[in-house]
């Protein structure tokens, strides 16, 4: 079970663009679906499945280029792409999105598919410490779902399908199960990106010390 009260505290100027990006991008989506959960997620898992799969192209191509291992991550950001795919197919099962609002996904995808491609070619730790801030905004969302579901404000359905296959549920599970299935998903991925941001301000701060290092020695030897 992964610790569902995860936050992340912002420590330096790419962590609060980071998560003031994500907090105006939830204040859109509050204004705009409120408590249609089902239809909030349709739209919010179809943008979740972008940073994935471009994060995981552009290390390839990286891997490539400098004919480097990528220490795995190239894989874990595919599988988070993927997985990020399926709570979308899973919910267009769920919410049965209308025609506007599947023009509305295509739309959100394609705005959000080149911001984050930018954002990623410029600053590959702030592209991961937003996708961590997404998530434990997801976290959120998906507990307030659940609590909706519990009181019994919004009908707990029979789970669809195709997350009954993928998650391997039981015949008789809900959209309840579901929805708990789906929120642990996205701890999870919320941990591996602020453990990746984590990462690469480290590498950041070490290679900054060694300049400063590298610096210093040259000046006592001039001098």
């Amino acid at each position: 079970m992964e610790d569902l009260n995860k936050h992340y505290k912002a420590k330096n100027l790419s962590d609060t663009i980071a998560l003031g990006f994500t907090k105006f991008l939830r204040l859109l989506a509050d204004t705009f679906f409120k408590k249609r959960y089902g239809h909030r997620a349709v739209v919010l898992e179809t943008v979740a499945a972008v940073p994935g799969m471009v994060g995981g192209m552009l290390l390839h191509l990286k891997s490539l280029r400098k004919m480097q291992d990528d220490k795995g991550w190239i894989k874990i950001l595919l599988d988070e792409a993927a997985n990020e795919r399926m709570h979308l197919m899973t919910f267009i099962e769920i919410a049965k999105p209308t025609l506007v609002e599947r023009v509305i996904i295509m739309l959100a995808q394609f705005i959000f598919i080149i911001m984050y491609l930018f954002i990623y070619i410029c600053s590959p730790r702030t592209a991961h410490r937003i996708v961590g801030y997404f998530e434990e905004e997801a976290v959120i969302s998906y507990t307030e779902y659940l609590n909706e579901l519990e009181s019994g404000k919004i009908k707990n359905q029979p789970a669809p399908e195709i997350a009954i296959n993928y998650w391997n549920l039981p015949l008789h599970a809900t959209l309840k199960d579901v929805v708990r299935v789906i929120r642990d998903d996205e701890a999870g991925h919320r941990d591996v990106n602020h453990k990746f941001a984590s990462i690469l301000d480290d590498r950041k701060q070490s290679i900054k010390k060694e300049k400063v290092k590298s610096d210093i020695n040259l000046n006592k030897n001039n001098s």
